[in-house]
């Protein structure tokens, strides 16, 4: 996003009295603010890109610009296709059978994405003169993707009886909030891909149009509510790396399709090579910082300097008044950040003499100095479109995807950060901090950034100001929904090994009778199977590597059942246990968790409410594994 464009005439000088005037923290000069808290989160903002556009030089900014640039004509749909795993498709020796395995677990609309996405990248290479791959429709139209690729009309029936079934009330879920006046409860179905229901959604002409309000308090945003399935919730750090990496491309068909729908334009975005700063913390790309500090404390989620900010601003400033509005002593912040570069790894800062004011304005800092956005060059603008949605739920589903897209060291810092900004809020009445107010003070630093240009800017300042920080206060406010993978991501995950262990078979086009006997049959065997089954579960926890342990199944059967009869088994039986209490009776592994691994999944951490006995039905070929939870730094 280009810096300056943000700076209206008007409100640069407003920007500039406030940052000239704000060390003013006395009773009477805070009083005086809360008399008008809309002005104030407005200063505040434009403040905010004050900074930023301080911060930036004008030479810096220029040759950032040169560098920076969108993706030439056919550039996004080769590198779309890249990314979705979908490469093949126009390569000249690629075959059907590397095509089949994820076409076959895409709906209806997602493939239709995918098909747009081909003709663009063919229309290209036309008008460049090129020679165009082969026309994907063999692909699409080949007996095998017919045979897999569902019909459209299946598809929407299913999405209506899933969307009904899960919410008993469905009108309810797709009726605006707004509309009453009164924030209610609203239902987040995740059984149907969101690119589905939006198609169902449209159809019946329930999408509000240019209705939605903005709502300023954090009151008036709704409940929402993610009726659980007896799979249980899925969070995006209980997967394994191999099987996230088939989430994202499936979470970027399915965001694309989605984008498509509500007409919405996502340009992907290039950023060019920066030359990197020598300095040790502030300025360093994100993975630069991780690689540095997991040589010396492994399984390091987010930066070890961001940790140790972070913590401090939790202990320190969550109770300070203004937190994050109120800025620091520039010099002070300017020799702090020194002290920081020179001895944050030697462990000689003494965090006791920071003032709380100083290391907010420092983490503001850190995250805008950081080489690329944090929201990353290629979907920041996307994160910005999502205000251009009118639907609350419309939104969700598009933030959801884009946080799936995220790299993981972008996706954990965002998460430790939108933590702590939930930490602040929650202690409004102590730091006099709403949702709101930290939302548009901190939209700023997420949504701008010298190295990405965007739409973000057009428009009324006033408007600006809210319609980014709009995007901002749903990530703080609903981030915890946000960061699980949707059911139907995990239906498609769990199709595709499926498909890849079945892999074989998609050579002879001539066997396609034997792979619809061969589904049929194994979405029968569990029905078939009337006698309550038997799991034998294997044991990962301390010295019981070796051991196992029998389970009996049984309709209510879950996954906090089982480690509790491990609990009764091994850990408290004299006999078995070996001490494995301590005195004061409490559990020498109190992190235990169960794992599904193998069959249709890679590695699995279930969630404690896993219905035991649906899960044997949906993957009968996987093992049950109990062992220690991760310990991720910071829980990330």
């Amino acid at each position: 996003m280009s810096v300056d464009s943000w700076a209206s005439p008007q409100d640069q000088a407003a920007a500039e009295l406030t940052h000239s005037t704000n060390t003013d923290t006395s009773p009477s000069s805070l009083q005086d603010q809360d008399q008008h808290p809309d002005k104030l989160c407005l200063d505040s903002f434009w403040s905010e890109v004050e900074t930023i556009r301080q911060g930036c030089g004008e030479a810096d900014l220029e040759c950032t610009r040169r560098e920076s640039r969108q993706s030439e004509e056919g550039e996004q749909e080769e590198q779309w296709l890249a990314d979705a795993g979908l490469s093949t498709l126009i390569s000249e020796d690629s075959e059907d059978v590397d095509n089949a395995l994820l076409l076959s677990t895409l709906t209806r609309t997602q493939a239709e994405a995918v098909q747009r996405r081909i003709d663009s990248y063919t229309l290209s290479l036309r008008k460049r003169n090129k020679p165009p791959p082969r026309d994907v429709r063999d692909v699409f139209h080949s007996p095998i993707a017919q045979k897999l690729l569902p019909d459209s009309q299946e598809s929407e029936e299913l999405g209506q009886n899933s969307m009904a079934s899960a919410t008993k009330t469905p009108l309810s879920s797709i009726t605006p909030e707004h509309q009453s006046g009164v924030a209610k409860e609203e239902f987040f179905i995740t059984d149907v891909a969101y690119c589905e229901q939006a198609v169902i959604l449209i159809k019946q002409a329930k999408l509000p149009q240019n209705t939605m309000q903005r709502r300023k308090e954090d009151s008036t945003l709704p409940r929402v509510i993610c009726p659980k399935c007896r799979l249980g919730v899925t969070r995006i750090q209980d997967l394994s790396h191999t099987d996230m990496k088939k989430v994202r491309q499936l979470a970027l068909i399915d965001m694309t399709a989605l984008s498509d729908l509500l007409e919405l334009e996502v340009k992907r975005h290039k950023s060019g090579k920066r030359k990197i700063p020598e300095s040790t913390l502030f300025g360093v790309p994100l993975a630069t910082l991780l690689d540095n500090d997991q040589k010396t404390k492994p399984n390091t989620a987010i930066p070890l300097f961001l940790q140790a900010l972070l913590s401090f601003l939790e202990k320190k400033g969550v109770d300070s008044e203004g937190i994050l509005r109120v800025p620091g002593s520039q010099t002070r912040i300017k020799l702090l950040q020194q002290k920081l570069e020179t001895n944050f790894y030697s462990g000689q800062v003494s965090w006791e003499e920071v003032s709380p004011n100083d290391a907010a304005a420092l983490l503001k800092k850190f995250i805008r100095e950081l080489p690329a956005p944090l929201l990353t060059a290629e979907y920041l603008n996307t994160f910005s479109a999502v205000r251009d949605i009118t639907d609350l739920k419309q939104k969700l589903h598009m933030l959801n995807l884009l946080i799936l897209l995220l790299p993981e060291p972008n996706r954990n810092t965002l998460k430790a950060l939108l933590e702590f900004l939930s930490k602040v809020v929650s202690r409004e009445k102590r730091n006099r901090m709403n949702l709101w107010a930290v939302a548009t003070i901190m939209a700023p630093n997420l949504f701008l950034h010298k190295a990405v240009p965007s739409k973000l800017t057009e428009g009324a300042e006033k408007g600006q100001a809210e319609k980014a920080a709009d995007v901002m206060r749903l990530l703080i406010r609903y981030q915890d929904l946000l960061w699980t993978i949707p059911n139907f991501l995990m239906s498609q995950v769990r199709k595709l090994n499926d498909n890849s262990n079945r892999r074989y078979q998609f050579y002879d086009r001539r066997i396609k009778n034997l792979l619809r006997k061969i589904h049929t049959d194994s979405r029968e065997k569990p029905e078939k199977n009337n006698v309550e089954p038997h799991r034998t579960v294997k044991i990962h926890v301390g010295d019981m590597v070796s051991s196992t342990m029998d389970f009996q199944l049984n309709i209510n059967s879950r996954a906090s059942d089982l480690i509790a009869q491990f609990h009764r088994q091994f850990l408290r039986s004299p006999e078995k246990g070996k001490g494995k209490t301590r005195r004061n009776g409490s559990l020498a592994y109190p992190d235990l968790v169960l794992y599904e691994v193998g069959g249709n999944i890679g590695e699995h951490c279930l969630d404690p409410d896993t219905h035991l006995l649906d899960l044997y039905n949906s993957n009968p070929a996987g093992e049950w594994l109990i062992k220690m939870r991760p310990n991720n730094s910071r829980g990330v």
